[in-house]
């Protein structure tokens, strides 16, 4: 059976993903960035064609319920821009939601990310491709104990991967735990975000020895200070031998992100320099394609 990757169109290879951009945003809406929307269907195809001209083919959106995600003109998006678009499923911090939507959705998660993945989102026929989750900082809290327990059997029931947001970088060890551990997904179908916010480089190789993936997702406006040390954590990273685990990601999180243009057109040069071309390639081509694929869901086997 070939491995595939849930997009915005339709179930792809794999091996179609090419040069992928593991972690972004088109669309995201949230009251804790008021007056900071990415809410423009023409600025998010401006941002595809421009990764697209410097050889970009997907771009996986981590931008999950309730937060803006536009899955009504993502499908449009893809077609028009020619570039791959993987939707996710999934629930951010508590912070980002009304109480009362919370209170609402609480006790259905696993069912509402289950039929985002299968069935479409919301009203439309695009299927989530991936489940988002966050911890907190330097803890799983008890709203992410609640959205990981649903992802976890929205994975077990499907077969997606779970991609999850680490408050400042931080937290991993207690995610993998609770995801990996109590709730039995294996850690190759896990992806931690902004693992480079917190650049310590022995934290980092302890997650990296469960075998998840570690997504590298900036350069950030927010985070920027931790941008300069990327080259020399991913060289750590690949010379300890995790370089099948990394991925790279622009994090569009607000108009002024550089984002996904500058991950290819300025970044890449710069680990490509530091890495090595065939070092970079699995990073932006090789692993996305492993990491974003769905297997036979634990409940079918």
């Amino acid at each position: 059976m070939v491995a595939a990757v849930r997009t915005v169109l339709g179930d792809i290879p794999a091996g179609e993903l090419g040069v992928c951009d593991a972690h972004d945003h088109l669309f995201l809406r949230s009251p804790v960035l008021p007056g900071q929307e990415l809410d423009d269907p023409a600025a998010a195809a401006g941002r595809l064609r421009a990764f697209a001209g410097f050889g970009g083919r997907s771009v996986v959106q981590w931008t999950p319920y309730g937060m803006g995600r536009r899955a009504d003109v993502l499908a449009e998006l893809s077609r028009s821009t020619g570039t791959h678009v993987v939707a996710a499923t999934g629930l951010h911090q508590a912070v980002h939601y009304p109480a009362a939507l919370l209170g609402r959705i609480r006790d259905g998660l696993a069912s509402l990310f289950v039929s985002e993945l299968t069935d479409g989102i919301g009203a439309t026929s695009v299927r989530a491709g991936l489940i988002k989750v966050a911890g907190a900082f330097h803890t799983v809290d008890a709203h992410a104990r609640l959205t990981m327990t649903a992802a976890a059997e929205a994975h077990h029931r499907t077969g997606a991967p779970i991609a999850v947001h680490l408050e400042l970088g931080t937290a991993a060890p207690d995610v993998l735990d609770l995801l990996c551990g109590a709730l039995g997904v294996p850690p190759h179908r896990v992806i931690l975000g902004h693992l480079g916010r917190s650049p310590d480089g022995a934290a980092q190789r302890e997650v990296a020895r469960t075998g998840a993936f570690l997504a590298f997702d900036g350069p950030s406006r927010a985070h920027h200070a931790t941008d300069w040390r990327l080259p020399e954590e991913l060289a750590a990273l690949a010379g300890a031998g995790f370089g099948g685990q990394l991925l790279l990601g622009g994090d569009t999180t607000v108009p002024e992100t550089p984002g996904m243009p500058h991950l290819l057109q300025r970044l890449r040069p710069r680990l490509t320099e530091v890495l090595g071309a065939g070092t970079v390639t699995d990073m932006l081509v090789t692993n996305p394609a492993r990491a974003f694929a769905f297997e036979a869901p634990a409940q079918a086997a």
